[in-house]
């Protein structure tokens, strides 16, 4: 077993940037946790909840942990038990806690003094791709007609989305931005839920709305909404509708969701927590459920996962200040 001095040394020695990734996706430096604690900043039945049991049923199936422990922290798309989790969880080599995009972006629009960066990456998981809708009733065909008239009169293009901050009012600005319409003219409409947005579309209360595919996708296929462009890098299955970018529009979106450890833990712990993950990231079960659920595989894990977060966390301090939502 290496010790941490072993793994400094390693990586002091080690010029190529590109042997970091491999060092700690190749192997865990402390044995991996036999039992884990499973931290959700928000309330159970919600996308993060999914992820966690999912994460559990994986595990336990494939024989890599087999005694879980859930607590749940809701609130504020996940500002008010991220400050919980550093606190209670600090040094504990056993913990999880499920999060992602959508956390990066309510830290920043309620002034939270914690950060993400505070927590230990583990890894990338799962993305979803967004997909603006229009209700049947809608004279808007096509993407092209909706940026028309999004472009002459933003006002009257009402969008329903969840959260404000959250990744349906960033992709908004995004759009906005890219089709050269400031984002702070975008009239967004934050639900609580997905079940409010959608009745607020299906009842034509908004022009238009968006949240990940998997949230509209069955009212797309009754027919009930008219998908015009979906957010992600290609299009999706059953979705008849190319991608923004396709259709001109500069912009690339995923909602991506991942673990992350405690503070405090030490590198052979985190290292540990990484391999595990990563075990069962590629493992037979977890494969079968990323095509069962319709979540895309974008698995990045451990110190690389870590620059990535950096960078989002940039990148969506930039959108948010666009839309107003940070200084």
């Amino acid at each position: 077993m290496s010790t941490r001095r072993d793994v400094l040394k390693t990586l002091a020695l080690t010029s190529s940037a590109a042997a970091i990734p491999a060092l700690w996706s190749g192997a865990a430096f402390a044995q991996a946790p036999g039992a884990l604690q499973i931290f959700v900043p928000a309330a159970p039945g919600g996308g993060w909840d999914s992820t966690a049991r999912t994460i559990e049923m994986a595990m336990k199936t494939d024989n890599l942990a087999k005694d879980f422990k859930f607590e749940h922290a809701p609130g504020a798309g996940g500002a008010v038990g991220l400050p919980k989790f550093l606190s209670t969880k600090k040094g504990a080599a056993d913990a999880l806690m499920v999060g992602g995009m959508v956390m990066v972006g309510s830290l920043i629009a309620n002034k939270s003094p914690v950060s993400m960066k505070d927590l230990t990456p583990i890894a990338r998981l799962t993305g979803e791709a967004n997909v603006l809708v229009v209700p049947a009733a809608s004279p808007i065909k096509n993407i092209k007609e909706w940026v028309e008239a999004f472009k002459k009169e933003p006002g009257k293009m009402s969008v329903a989305g969840g959260s404000a901050g959250g990744t349906d009012h960033i992709l908004m600005g995004m759009i906005g931005r890219a089709v050269g319409v400031e984002p702070k003219a975008v009239s967004y409409v934050a639900f609580a839920g997905g079940g409010p947005a959608t009745a607020a579309i299906l009842g034509s209360q908004v022009a238009c709305g968006t949240s990940g595919v998997g949230e509209f996708v069955e009212h797309v296929k009754s027919g009930k909404m008219r998908a015009l462009a979906v957010s992600g890098g290609a299009r999706v299955a059953g979705v008849d509708a190319p991608t923004l970018k396709e259709a001109g529009i500069d912009v690339e979106l995923v909602n991506w969701r991942g673990v992350f450890g405690a503070p405090g833990v030490t590198p052979e712990q985190q290292a540990a927590l990484v391999g595990l993950v990563e075990k069962m990231a590629k493992g037979p079960t977890w494969q079968a459920e990323l095509k069962k659920k319709d979540w895309t595989d974008v698995y990045l894990g451990g110190p690389a996962f870590g620059k990535y977060l950096d960078a989002e966390i940039t990148r969506i301090t930039g959108i948010l200040k666009d839309l107003g939502l940070a200084t």
